[in-house]
């Protein structure tokens, strides 16, 4: 999103690549919004209104010192969020946040004719991610109305970041609380007659089933797990499954106070079934949309009314397991059946929780039984064995977090806070959904004891390709959840991240001889990550940020304005006028070096000459670095270093990688932020092919190596045309390695079968 820095931005204005200023549900919202799909209007109160909230307040050091607690006391951690709820609450709006918000307000109600009942909603900016959903971990304020609602509503958004539950999931994701920022989605109110959520594949296995959950009213009853919902399953367009619960309560608006109430449902209505058949096969024809706009199996919050569907979010699932297969099942007398939530099986003791203050009554190895859970119940539920709840479905928070955490969980017993006696011993299978009395086997566990010496150990391998397939890393603390991918490598570890979470202009340590306390950040950050691969190699890009992201942080309010930072002083250009920073960057890999990471590349981003590349490389040999022991390499996503590549390789580089967000951007004049000309942003154009095409032949040639790391990367079918290309090596996204390695195996094989054909 290029521009000046923006406090509020219409939902159109976002795309999903727009995580760091909208945050997760915000950048998922508005790229269905510019996919033409159904959904409720509205606007983004920025991560960068957060920041400049706290910021102006002056209360950042005092807040992030005061939720540095031992998140695994429960006392500190709720003394913790009292702390910084107090503090960011007690706090004025500023006048220039609150104007943006209102005018939008105002603009908003005007199109859709009078003052208009919003929901304000938490996005943060680790929230839906490839490889955490962070579900439920901030909050959301229904039925919101009149400006004044508004804005309170908007700064107890803000103050939910920093809530318990979202204080310790942080802590225990690895996410460091100083990187994460929040946006606030505003958005006209649904007053839904029913709905849910829906997986468009199977949560856990993958398979190819498409599972909806319905129930009457507000979507919340069925999140939160308030109520047992209907459960649809549909293949090829077919419904398959059908099965309906008893609705006993339902959350609505209230038509008197306009207030969100939970209220019992109709006699009529408790046992009827929600959606219409052809309002299932309606929703999960729309679902399959979704999915094949993203790429990726997706679950989706949804909304009928008054016969209209609406989409009210998406996001990746991130909890699909394959899993060998389990053989037998499990001997022992089943006293309990409910919805299997989360594959696995274990044994424990029941610890009944009917209130929070028996949490601390869960330890490690118990099974955690409970109405249902709340995420208030993470820690405990992170101590669990298992987890067993009366009421929910496949999409309840218990659900959702127990597949996250890899627990077995059964929901929707309906009665096993009733059944189940506290400190007794059973069973519990997550992907049958059955609870057994004591700690019982299975078959396949009783024929392992018996033959474990006599059957050899058949190790499960990932397809072994020549073209390599590696990993897109943003942050070190997501080095562990790569490195489980089995890349072949890091293909790019963006240093701007760690930077911009330091939430200090980089200036900042220059000027107050604090130099050398922000080498050793770096140094911290890029170890991570090269310790997690090694011996495998990671390219480090250098400083690749606009002057409006810096210009939020503190001491960056000299960062000059600029029309459009994104072809302004960023990448090369910025480390070539800043060349004290530039030399504080080598001094890191310098370090890195000398502690025998030699697996560490240097890539340069947004060169556009080679002169650009030969002053780096002059100020890297200033700095101590011996460049015919390291990797250099370029980043080509401007069509003039594609279109002079040969120029490049005669200066001297060891690879380069193709940036294809930006090269796509910038040959077919297209912003893709742009909602008028977005429909025009094709990275299979042609030309943007060509281009890619001409490097590759030019790089093979001499001999240097050739990857992607732009967004096409973690397509399978650009894969498939960058493999027939004769590229080296592809970059995807941490969730993509798997789909992308499977095509890459599949098209080097197609390749070798067509040339032995044409040799018959």
């Amino acid at each position: 999103m290029a521009g000046k820095e923006k406090l509020v931005v219409w939902l159109n204005e976002v795309r999903n690549t727009d995580i760091p200023i909208v945050g997760g549900k915000g950048a998922s919202l508005g790229e269905m919004t510019n996919a033409q799909l159904p959904v409720p209007p509205g606007f983004v109160v920025t991560a960068q209104a957060f920041r400049k909230f706290i910021v102006e307040a002056g209360i950042v050091d005092r807040l992030f010192k005061g939720i540095d607690v031992n998140v695994d006391d429960q006392k500190e951690l709720m003394k913790a969020e009292k702390f910084a709820k107090d503090l960011i609450n007690s706090q004025p709006m500023p006048a220039s946040i609150a104007k943006e918000i209102t005018a939008a307000y105002e603009t908003l109600c005007k199109r859709e004719g009078g003052e208009q009942y919003v929901a304000a909603r938490s996005s943060a900016t680790a929230e839906d991610l490839p490889d955490a959903s962070f579900a439920g971990q901030q909050e959301t304020f229904l039925n919101v109305k009149g400006k004044a609602d508004l804005l309170k509503a908007v700064q107890h958004c803000w103050a939910s970041l920093y809530g318990a539950r979202a204080i310790y999931y942080r802590v225990k994701q690895k996410f460091p609380h100083e990187q994460v920022n929040i946006a606030v989605v505003v958005q006209k109110m649904v007053d839904a007659d029913s709905a849910g959520v829906m997986f468009t594949h199977h949560p856990t296995t993958g398979e190819d089933v498409q599972i909806i959950e319905a129930a009457w009213g507000l979507g919340e009853s069925v999140v939160s797990g308030a109520v047992s919902p209907d459960n649809y399953e549909v293949k090829n367009d077919r419904i398959v499954k059908k099965k309906i619960a008893t609705k006993q309560i339902k959350i609505i608006r209230d038509p008197k106070t306009r207030k969100t109430v939970k209220l019992d449902v109709e006699e009529g209505k408790k046992n009827a079934q929600v959606l219409a058949d052809d309002q299932i096969l309606r929703l999960a024809r729309l679902g399959n949309i979704v999915e094949e706009h993203y790429g990726k199996p997706q679950d989706i919050e949804w909304a009928f009314q008054k016969g209209e569907l609406y989409l009210l979010q998406s996001r990746p699932i991130t909890t699909i397991q394959k899993r060998e297969a389990k053989g037998g099942k499990v001997l022992g007398e089943i006293i309990l059946e409910g919805l299997g939530a989360s594959p696995g099986i274990a044994s424990g003791k029941v610890k009944i929780v009917d209130s929070m203050d028996a949490l601390d009554k869960v330890l490690d190895g118990d099974i955690l039984v409970t109405k249902m859970t709340t995420p208030d119940m993470v820690p405990a539920m992170k101590r669990s064995a298992a987890i067993i709840t009366d009421e929910g479905g496949m999409t309840c928070h218990a659900a959702i977090v127990s597949r996250e955490l890899g627990t077995p969980a059964v929901v929707g017993t309906k009665e096993a806070t009733r059944m189940l006696e506290d400190g007794s011993t059973v069973t519990v299978d997550g992907e049958k959904g059955h609870v057994y009395m004591g700690a019982v086997k299975t078959e396949a566990a009783a024929e392992k004891a018996e033959h474990a010496e006599a059957a050899p150990r058949i190790a499960v391998t990932k397809p072994i390709t020549a073209t390599e397939v590696k990993v897109n890393v943003s942050i070190p603390e997501a080095a562990g959840r790569a490195k489980e991918t089995q890349a072949d490598g890091v293909g790019l570890l963006r240093i701007e991240h760690m930077i911009l979470g330091l939430n200090t202009h980089p200036q900042v340590y220059i000027n107050t001889g604090r130099s050398q306390e922000y080498v050793d950040e770096l140094v911290k950050g890029i170890r991570t990550v090269a310790d997690a691969f090694y011996p495998k190699p990671v390219w480090v890009r250098t400083l690749d940020a606009p002057t409006d992201e810096f210009k939020a942080m503190k001491g960056g309010e000299n960062e000059p304005f600029e029309h459009n930072p994104m072809l302004g002083m960023r990448g090369i250009r910025r480390d070539l006028k800043e060349v004290e920073h530039f030399k504080l960057e080598m001094a890191a890999f310098k370090k890195l070096f000398e502690m025998g990471y030699d697996n560490i590349g240097i890539m340069i981003p947004l060169v556009q000459h080679p002169s650009e590349l030969r002053r780096a490389k002059e100020i890297m040999t200033e700095c101590g670095i011996d460049l015919e022991k390291v990797d250099v390499g370029i980043m080509v996503e401007i069509p003039a270093s594609a279109l002079i590549i040969d120029e490049f390789i005669k200066e001297g580089i060891d690879f380069v990688s193709f940036g294809t967000n930006d090269l796509t951007q910038y040959t077919l004049a297209v912003d893709r932020n742009n909602e008028l000309v977005a429909d025009l942003y094709n990275e299979l154009h042609p030309a943007v092919l060509k281009l890619i095409e001409y490097v590759i032949g030019e790089c093979n040639k001499a001999g240097v190596k050739t990857s992607i790391c732009g967004q096409a990367g973690s397509r399978p079918e650009v894969a498939r045309r960058l493999v027939a290309m004769g590229i080296t090596s592809i970059s995807a996204n941490i969730d993509a390695v798997e789909s992308v390695r499977e095509m890459v195996a599949r098209t080097e094989h197609a390749l070798i079968l067509e040339a032995a054909r044409k040799k018959l």
